[in-house]
């Protein structure tokens, strides 16, 4: 079993103060309204076998970085789903047939997204085409499929899998519910993110009278991000300093607040955090990010396995915490901000300081789980 002490050679790559940080309460419930996120927590919460994900004591971090305390949103245990995505595809589907069973669902993923579409379908009776890249293992796949899914796959990558969706489904008039933004398509993203939403009322209940003073925050496309921002609006009183972590390979957000509007990028190489290797924010997220985060930061693929492998041998935490490859750049990027001084300085991270990191999955793709685990 490898040491804890050798996290203190961990690096971020990148790091990014963001000039245009303008925290605004009203501006952020305006794009996704205090409605719409209780609404959301109404109607998951009636969903059978809904309970609230567990909030992890990273302890033994902890005491290795020197802060006050290190709290992780495990959504390994979100349903039966192994994933926080399972709040939003699943959500939106329901709200979007209005009890018309009829339509047929439609979706382009890189996997977890499309296991809670799959799943919200078949809940309501419905079929669904889910649309996946080359790049999406078949064990993901399988997984759709055993939701009743018809699952397609694209020659490319995620965009190629999302435009052949857009153009099968204005073909054969199918209902897309997608987590992506676009022009005249914002109502769905929306719903996703009301879904998402719910992390964050219970973890406002279970942190109970501790503050939190960082939040880092993973990004793709930017919808879960964003979600959580506009949940801390509503749940708590009082504002974190927000940072946003990506892949080195796939930092849309960190280049669009760079140059203060959405920026594209070219993914050149595939993170194996594949459900964050995206190459542009989404339209709604961008909203609420553009001013509300203070800080980004990017990793690179090297801390992946190590990160899973010390979640599951109780390295991080007196607990085994069962954590895929999207649920580790929080930790990653933690260590590599708390490893640097001047940085530590510059965002106020200290003894004093409570951090909240999110556990987005667990094995949600049990062969690459395995496989990053080995190594």
């Amino acid at each position: 079993m490898s040491s804890i002490s050798e996290v203190s050679q961990w690096k971020y790559t990148n790091f990014l103060i963001n000039k245009n940080n303008n925290f605004n309460k009203k501006e952020i419930l305006k794009i996704l309204s205090s409605e719409n996120i209780d609404e959301a927590y109404k109607t998951i919460s009636s969903w059978n076998n809904y309970s609230p994900t567990p909030l992890i004591s990273l302890n033994k971090l902890n005491e290795k970085l020197k802060l006050n305390k290190i709290f992780y949103k495990d959504e390994s245990k979100r349903f039966h789903l192994k994933s926080f995505k399972a709040l939003g595809g699943a959500y939106a589907v329901e709200k979007v047939i209005k009890g018309n069973n009829k339509k047929v669902i439609s979706t382009a993923t890189a996997g977890n997204h499309g296991r809670s579409v799959a799943w919200g379908s078949q809940k309501n009776g419905l079929k669904c085409k889910i649309f996946i890249s080359e790049f999406v293992s078949e064990s993901r796949a399988e997984v759709m499929r055993n939701f009743g899914a018809d699952v397609i796959r694209v020659k490319g990558n995620y965009e190629d899998s999302l435009n052949e969706c857009i153009k099968q489904s204005n073909q054969n008039n199918w209902q897309i519910v997608q987590d992506v933004a676009w022009k005249d398509y914002k109502l769905v993203p929306k719903l996703t993110m009301a879904g998402y939403s719910v992390m964050m009322k219970e973890i406002s209940e279970q942190i109970k009278n501790e503050k939190i003073s960082h939040v880092i925050l993973q990004a793709g496309v930017g919808g879960m991000a964003a979600a959580m921002v506009a949940g801390i609006v509503k749940y708590l009183d009082y504002i974190p300093q927000i940072i946003i972590v990506e892949p080195d390979s796939a930092a849309c957000v960190l280049e669009s607040i760079k140059k203060g509007k959405i920026e594209k990028i070219s993914i050149d190489k595939e993170s194996i955090m594949g459900g964050m290797s995206c190459g542009e924010v989404s339209l709604i997220p961008w909203e609420i990010l553009k001013n509300s985060v203070h800080y980004c930061v990017t990793i690179s693929d090297d801390y992946i396995s190590k990160t899973i492998k010390y979640l599951a041998n109780n390295q991080f935490s007196d607990e085994k915490i069962i954590g895929g490859e999207c649920s580790t750049p929080g930790i990653a990027s933690l260590v590599g901000l708390s490893n640097n001084d001047e940085i530590r300085e510059t965002i106020s991270l200290n003894k004093d300081s409570s951090v909240l990191l999110f556990g987005c999955e667990g094995d949600a793709d049990e062969e690459l789980y395995q496989k990053l685990l080995s190594q």
